[in-house]
């Protein structure tokens, strides 16, 4: 009940972190949550703060908002955030871990891990055990997108 991709970008943890952790952006790199925003009066993450997510299921449906907290939050090391359910029981952990990787000609390159965890749960087993296989391998496909896509906007010196 829980997978991971990494992709390695040519750029510092730092300045992937940053992107990755103001979750305005997450709309521009994810092909399924396509709107995050603070709540509770935040402007930025720590742990404890919440936001939600607009979640566009498989990229076409059902549509709806998800509540988040965020579970870790140490700058150009990691990012993770718990999806909750309505009454704030958690159902869903994301996570990104930033390893400073140089290549070979000594500039900044970064490794950059996305994984997702189920709660476990009878719930979330059943589900996993019916439904894991496609549900897993949408996963791991939203991930490379997701990790792509925040790899080209912190490659590109312009941005």
């Amino acid at each position: 009940m829980h997978d991971e991709v990494t992709v390695h970008m040519a750029a510092p943890a730092e300045r992937i972190w940053d992107v990755v952790s103001d979750i305005r952006n997450t709309g521009r790199f994810s092909p399924e949550t396509v709107d995050a925003q603070w709540l509770g009066g935040a402007t930025g993450p720590a742990v404890g703060v919440r936001f939600r997510g607009k979640v566009v299921r498989n990229g076409r449906g059902p549509t709806y908002w998800s509540e988040c907290e965020i579970t870790a939050c140490e700058p150009g090391r990691e990012f993770g955030f718990v999806v909750l359910l309505p009454g704030g029981r958690r159902i869903n952990h994301w996570h990104f871990r930033f390893t400073p990787a140089p290549a070979p000609d000594g500039t900044a390159g970064t490794d950059v891990t996305e994984s997702f965890r189920l709660e476990p749960s009878a719930g979330t087993r059943l589900y996993w055990t019916l439904l894991g296989w496609a549900r897993g391998r949408t996963n791991r496909e939203g991930m490379r997108t997701t990790l792509e896509r925040i790899r080209a906007v912190v490659e590109d010196p312009a941005v």
